[in-house]
């Protein structure tokens, strides 16, 4: 693996050029502010009428209409939502200068086929693995997110040297550039979404806590229980490696851990991600995306109304309350 940092980068290919960033969102917000900070010409481009344009320059950044943002820009990053890159890369194509490189931190939308980018444009991946609020706080603290690069498509010969100057100046290559592939990224992020950290994960807490309360626990022991103590774990895991992790707890909790984690992860469930990475790369997730979007997100809508009625989300606010209460 190498890893590039800011040393080994060149910032001389974003000199000079003009930055487009599209969508302000959680990301669109950091690296538009970390170029801005970074010495590089941004302008954020919007809708009309859209309210961020009022965020956008209350944070000293340039606004405009996404038209003339892309119009003008040597670089367009597209920072807006996956599923409407496809409406929103046919809206732009025309107004793209030839040779301007594209740019996108997720590459769910080229490995899927959302977007076919003109033979002479380039285009590359910055995916900073992590979300924009702490790409901007360990920025403003002098520090960087690991990043990984690709590039799908290299027109002018120059494409690398873009990304990595590029992920130089939003802050990545303080902490370091890994290159990889839009195929791999999109692939990886997708399954750790499905099947590990945002898929998984929260269902074991949430049955941790169902199981425990079902057996005679007060909801608020088997809250502090099964979710309070998932930042110390992050955290050690973080600082020591897993490994590392379980040489520090109480062997009362490392024997438990040894004892009881493959009888829930059981070849049963190996077995199950394993069908997940082959749903994700045979397109099967990219569709229901789309399928989302078309239906206004119905599905998306109903799971959150539910999941704000849930018994661990009433303990939740009451364990807040509690808290704010001491704290004030």
């Amino acid at each position: 693996m190498e890893m590039l940092r800011d040393a080994d980068i060149d910032l001389t290919p974003l000199v000079g050029k003009r930055v487009a960033i599209l969508g302000y969102g959680n990301q669109g917000r950091a690296q538009a502010l970390n170029l801005h900070d970074s010495g590089i010409d941004v302008v954020v481009g919007l809708r009309g009428g859209s309210g961020s344009s009022f965020e956008v320059e209350a944070a000293g950044l340039e606004a405009a209409l996404i038209e003339d943002a892309v119009a003008d820009a040597d670089v367009v990053m597209i920072l807006a939502p996956d599923e409407i890159h496809d409406s929103l890369y046919a809206e732009i194509e025309p107004r793209l200068r030839h040779g301007t490189a594209v740019g996108f931190s997720h590459g769910l939308s080229v490995r899927f086929g959302f977007v076919r980018s003109r033979p002479d444009l380039d285009v590359f991946l910055i995916a900073p693995k992590g979300p924009g609020t702490a790409l901007r706080s360990l920025y403003q603290q002098g520090k960087g997110m690991i990043a990984l690069w690709a590039v799908d498509q290299d027109a002018s010969g120059n494409a690398a040297g873009i990304a990595l100057a590029y992920g130089r100046a939003i802050g990545c290559g303080r902490a370091g550039l890994i290159h990889s592939s839009f195929a791999e990224e999109a692939e990886a992020d997708l399954f750790n979404e499905q099947a590990v950290v945002w898929g998984a994960v929260p269902e074991i807490l949430s049955a941790g806590f169902e199981t425990l309360v079902a057996g005679g626990i007060s909801p608020e022991v088997a809250y502090l229980e099964c979710i309070g103590e998932l930042k110390l774990i992050a955290e050690l895991i973080e600082a020591r490696g897993i490994a590392g992790m379980r040489e520090v707890i109480s062997n009362t909790a490392e024997l438990g851990a040894f004892l009881g984690g493959k009888r829930i992860v059981d070849d049963a469930i190996r077995a199950r991600m394993s069908e997940i990475l082959a749903e994700v790369r045979a397109g099967r997730f990219a569709g229901e995306l789309k399928d989302e979007e078309k239906s206004g997100y119905a599905r998306l809508e109903a799971a959150r109304s539910k999941a704000r009625l849930t018994q661990i989300e009433e303990t939740f606010r009451r364990l807040q309350s509690v808290a704010d209460q001491s704290a004030g």
